[in-house]
């Protein structure tokens, strides 16, 4: 049996608490002594952990006990200075460079990887409510040998590759088309009139005709008139085949929302921080939907081809990227971009075609991406790319939408810029279960007496998008105080989704 950590070995590291030292004997016989890793890793991770107390304690591994631990004598100033013993370890650790690449066959035109043997450490926001797959699928991307850092938003569930809910960092000449999503793009777009919320009630008639007009639903909808279709004159639109295949398609569906989770809604906005407004509730204009049919067909294209020149076990398949420095990952860092112009155009020719049918121009608009990959630089001055599928930018200057569901009311939030969430926060409450068991589980007659209590009105849809099919947010609002302020609150009363049994383009 290999011998075990002893107490003047943590002393060599700097750890001369006594207490502090029986927390990592403790740690480090049962590590040891179970074959969970050898003396020497168990000795280069205590190091790691003292140079960086943070990132072991905002993180679900076998040391966040005692990261919390040494965090809290640093929070109290008391910080353990690194010895020359510690530091030794870390400058041989980080002279190893791990071999994840396999050595190429003759002929062979890929590059085939392994994954690291243990997950990178990511903090876990709302644990309690989320479900095993998409921690799983998470632990899978912190193997990935390009991840740097990562995070899970407490309205994650599972999804494919990267779960929904995943933030993602990964070195900064690599992009992960899957991590982005099928849905590049998709995005929230609010705008806030200078009319009382009462014309809900007192105007329902009008409200309704304006979304049934002004609004188009379903995989194939298209818009014929156009606010404003300047977008297409971006060069940008004839940089790659793909692309100019697909600008006729994206032209025919400008303004338009799609299937699945998509929505238009008039609603009630009670603004409770004059950092936005003044104080009152206001008529509101929702909307959540991406690039339709030329973001899915980009997102496949360079999935595919992803996957085709980066070989990854099967349960990390779904997460092959693309080298930035290579043609297929320019062309999709290029389409990728555009997708995002193009998301936010669609929102932005709905939103003013309403404007301009109510005579008003919107006091304040506020929208964010939440499917999409950004370069950044993370605390400790890595550049790197964060992958945000299904999770809303959370910085400091940051404003974002959290809607909840039809029923349930959503938020305007600013983020706080935490560097353990990436920055990060949740795009909404979340699926509770998936669109087949919602449609096998739910009765209509739920789903009408819910709408009733909330004294919502509702245009299409199906059961897959119940209410009930949604976490509750405002748990997953409580587990990420941390992450964002409160600005004020929308509340869904008009509603419009594409027709029911569409499959879901989310």
């Amino acid at each position: 049996m290999e011998t075990l950590i002893t107490q003047d070995e943590l002393l060599a590291l700097g750890i001369d608490s006594p207490e502090l030292q029986k927390q990592f004997l403790r740690v480090s016989n049962g590590l040891i002594s179970n074959g969970v890793y050898p003396k020497d890793k168990v000795m280069t991770l205590f190091a790691q952990l003292l140079e960086n107390p943070k990132k072991f304690a905002y993180s679900k591994n076998k040391l966040t006990n005692l990261g919390l631990a040494v965090k809290k004598i640093a929070d109290a100033g008391l910080s353990i200075t690194l010895t020359d013993y510690a530091r030794e370890i870390l400058a041989v650790e980080a002279a190893r460079t791990p071999v994840y690449e396999l050595p190429a066959r003759p002929g062979q035109t890929t590059r085939e990887f392994i994954l690291r043997e243990e997950p990178l450490p990511y903090q876990v926001y709302g644990s309690d409510f989320i479900e095993e797959g998409a921690i799983k699928q998470m632990q899978t991307a912190m193997q990935l040998p390009i991840a740097e850092a990562g995070a899970l938003m407490p309205d994650a569930h599972q999804g494919y590759g990267l779960p929904i809910g995943g933030v993602l960092a990964t070195t900064a000449n690599t992009v992960i088309p899957y991590a982005v999503g099928v849905d590049i793009a998709c995005r929230m777009c609010l705008s806030v009139f200078d009319l009382p919320a009462s014309m809900i009630q007192n105007e329902t008639r009008l409200l309704k005709s304006l979304l049934n007009e002004h609004t188009h639903f379903g995989m194939g909808s298209e818009s014929r008139k156009k606010f404003d279709d300047t977008l297409f004159e971006k060069p940008e639109w004839s940089a790659t085949k793909p692309i100019r295949e697909l600008r006729d398609k994206a032209y025919r569906q400008l303004g338009t929302s799609g299937t699945g989770n998509h929505f238009v809604e008039w609603g009630e906005l009670e603004v409770l921080s004059d950092e936005l407004l003044p104080a009152g509730k206001y008529l509101a204009l929702l909307s959540h939907s991406g690039s339709r049919g030329f973001g899915g067909n980009i997102a496949n294209h360079y999935s595919k081809l992803a996957m085709q020149k980066t070989k990854l076990p099967k349960e990390a398949q779904h997460l092959a990227w693309l080298d930035l420095d290579s043609q297929e990952g320019q062309e999709y860092w290029i389409a990728m971009n555009l997708a995002g112009d193009y998301a936010s155009a669609n929102h932005h020719e709905i939103h003013n075609k309403m404007a301009r049918a109510l005579n008003q121009s919107p006091l304040v608009m506020v929208e964010n991406h939440h499917n999409f990959a950004w370069k950044e630089t993370l605390a400790d001055g890595r550049e790197v790319i964060v992958h945000r599928k299904g999770a809303t930018p959370a910085g400091e200057k940051d404003l974002g939408i959290i809607p909840g569901s039809m029923t349930q009311p959503g938020y305007v939030v600013r983020g706080k810029g935490l560097d353990a969430s990436l920055q990060s926060a949740s795009h909404g409450a979340g699926r509770l279960m998936s669109r087949t068991k919602a449609i096998q589980t739910i009765q209509k007659s739920d789903v009408k007496k819910a709408l009733e209590e909330a004294g919502v009105t509702l245009i299409g849809a199906d059961l897959d998008e119940a209410p009930m099919a949604y976490k509750n947010l405002e748990h997953v609002m409580a587990a990420q105080t941390d992450l964002v302020s409160v600005l004020a609150k929308f509340s869904p009363k008009i509603v419009r989704m594409a027709d029911g049994r569409e499959k879901a383009e989310d």
